[in-house]
């Protein structure tokens, strides 16, 4: 198999001339032949028995060619590229055979090749810091969290209700005049504030008393999963049954005994300031990678083909997929529960593959122009890795991950951890 000839015929896509010597084509069509034969019958021979010469002469000489090309030529793609110097995306391939023939398979494909890329500037880029400081403030928030867990609720019968209150309610939506369904419930118990049901409706119960009935007028938002009510405006018809508080327990030395390891209330205090410390830490670095990646994005020069979006978006997709598998739940069920098509489910992860191939487009960049490159001994460590972390043997991690991806994803990590070495701090103010 050889590369011909290779011409850009518009952004992101050339046209392959590839050939295929006629020992390797007469191969593909032998093993298309020796697949195919079972199901073929001709008189005088039992069903998968006739030879090929006789199926050759009774069908004709290329009956199994254009199986053969089939078999045959993404392997032939993949190698002609890499010949060409094009990094091959997953996309329609405009196919056009020139010949097929005994002593070679010619062919025209129309591939799209990931984008010519350029990036400045991504050494010394400005990021805001997170401060680390713990306060007694902070602190106390981590404590009535806890209290909060370990509270009753309990009725209150001398105030209108506030934000963080549960209310329980009846309430009946009505559009045009009409209840719409799913709009209607009994005694369901609402913790306002909680932003469990859409925009205005909590803000317009708190500060009313238990005992009343009221009407409240509010808008679904435009992206609402139900497209009968998306972006509509309607009434809700309000009964407040009942309001009700945490009373929060006293923070006492009883009170850490029952809820940590610890014996008096400075110890827990200082374990928790203690712990706060790390999650800032972790917090601080996380902002500092996001904000790096967006301005990486911003920097990045590439006209992008649509379909690297498309299949990272495939690939966001299958990841949602498995996590519902993983909770008992498939993909189809989960979008008749929610009101969502499969086209609406990619809308809303649209925008995050957009930034992923983007990201990982300028990191590539940032690791040609820096030199970086993983070692046989590199990959070879991260499949030891990924097999540790999956608990699996090694060779089951080679048959899902490609040297190459593997090779890149050292590549585009070295990449980060050097822009990020580079970054500076913006100054205060």
């Amino acid at each position: 198999m050889a590369l011909k000839s290779s011409t850009k015929v518009d952004t992101n896509r050339y046209e392959l001339v590839v050939e295929v010597d006629g020992e390797t084509f007469m191969k593909a069509v032998d093993r298309v032949f020796k697949k195919q034969v079972k199901s073929i019958s001709l008189p005088g021979f039992r069903k998968g028995k006739a030879p090929r010469r006789l199926i050759e002469k009774a069908y004709g000489e290329g009956v199994f060619y254009e199986d053969a090309i089939k078999d045959i030529y993404p392997l032939a793609i993949v190698r002609a590229a890499e010949e060409a110097g094009i990094t091959l995306v997953r996309d329609k391939i405009d196919l056009d055979v020139i010949k097929a023939e005994k002593d070679g398979l010619e062919f025209k494909a129309v591939v799209t090749s990931e984008p010519e890329t350029n990036i400045k500037d991504y050494k010394g880029i400005e990021f805001a810091p997170v401060s680390l400081d713990i306060t007694d403030e902070d602190i106390d928030e981590e404590i009535k969290k806890v209290q909060k867990r370990n509270s009753r609720l309990v009725t209150v019968e001398d105030r209108a209700a506030e934000n963080d209150d549960v209310a329980v309610i009846d309430f009946k939506g009505i559009l045009d005049g009409e209840a719409f369904d799913g709009g209607t419930a009994e005694n369901y118990s609402l913790t306002l504030g909680s932003g469990s049901f859409i925009p205005g409706f909590e803000e317009q119960v708190v500060g009313h008393k238990a005992g009343e009935e009221f009407t409240i007028d509010v808008t679904f938002p435009e992206d609402y999963q139900a497209d009968e009510l998306a972006g509509k405006a309607v009434q809700f018809e309000i009964k407040l049954h009942e309001v009700k508080t945490h009373e929060l327990p006293e923070v006492d030395d009883e009170f850490v005994k029952d809820v940590s390891e610890f014996d008096t209330v400075d110890e827990y205090r200082a374990d928790l300031k203690s712990k706060l410390a790390e999650t800032r830490e972790k917090e601080a670095e996380t902002s500092k990678e996001n904000q790096i990646a967006d301005k990486l994005i911003e920097l990045l020069e590439a006209e992008v083909p649509e379909a690297m979006y498309e299949n990272q978006l495939d690939s966001i997709v299958d990841e949602f997929s498995m996590n519902l598998r993983s909770q008992g739940l498939d993909l189809n069920t989960y979008m008749q529960y929610t009101g969502l098509t499969e086209e609406k489910l990619r809308d809303t992860y649209r925008d995050r593959a957009e930034a992923q191939v983007k990201l990982r487009l300028a990191l590539k960049k940032v690791a040609e122009l820096e030199g970086i490159k993983a070692t046989d001994e590199d990959v070879e460590a991260k499949y030891n890795e990924l097999a540790s972390t999956y608990n699996v043997d090694v060779l089951r991690v080679k048959t899902a991950f490609s040297r190459g991806d593997i090779a890149g994803d050292i590549e585009t990590e070295r990449a980060m951890e050097l822009v990020k070495e580079n970054a500076v701090e913006k100054a205060a103010g």
